[in-house]
């Protein structure tokens, strides 16, 4: 009796073990099928998410990304574009923590004076309907909302902080951290951009 009981369990053992073998190499092939198609999406986002923000240019930013290292471990990849071989405009793939629900991935074209092309939402973790406010709300052309708009604006001698905070940005309504961090991503951007075209090494 006591042989069968024994038998029984180690049956079970190794077809739980059987199960999770074939589960764990399930996912692990499921992993590898599509992990070269998001790449490839996200890197065709990113591309575009570039030709939405600085003017057009001719080279391919790609070939002379370069990168700044942040104090999170996280990296600002820079884009220059340009047009017969003048800079045009940069476009500064940047983010922030402080987003309602953490990271806010954002791609800022800024032109070579520093003023704020344009701007494109990559990805967050906002409240849904609040955050994906963002893409137009910081762009918007409605003459009754100019407070709300960074285009044409350069971090450098503006205030991009919110108008609670003094600054001369009106934030998404009911969404004034989510505009906080979105501004913050923006003028991280503009900082490090600042620095390198200062120093003359891009």
């Amino acid at each position: 009796m006591a042989g069968k009981k024994e038998s029984t369990f180690i049956n079970m053992v190794l077809v739980l073990f059987i199960v999770t073998l074939v589960a764990s190499a399930a996912l692990g092939g499921l992993y590898e099928l599509t992990k070269e198609p998001i790449a490839a999406a996200k890197l065709a986002k990113k591309l575009k998410a570039i030709k939405e923000v600085v003017p057009e240019f001719d080279n391919n930013p790609s070939e002379e990304m370069y990168s700044v290292e942040m104090p999170t471990g996280d990296l600002l990849e820079f884009y220059p574009a340009k047009k017969g071989g003048e800079l045009v405009g940069t476009a500064v793939k940047t983010f922030t923590t402080n987003g309602f629900s953490g990271y806010i991935w954002i791609m800022v074209g800024f032109k070579p004076d520093g003023t704020i092309n344009n701007y494109s939402v990559l990805e967050h973790k906002e409240t849904p309907g609040l955050g994906t406010k963002m893409e137009p709300w910081f762009k918007t052309t409605d003459p009754t909302k100019a407070k709300c708009s960074i285009l044409g604006k350069n971090p450098g001698t503006a205030n991009l902080t919110v108008s609670k905070d003094g600054g001369e940005v009106d934030a998404i309504t009911a969404a004034t951290i989510s505009s906080r961090a979105f501004l913050e991503a923006v003028q991280t951007a503009y900082n490090e951009y600042n620095k390198k075209m200062e120093g003359g090494t891009k």
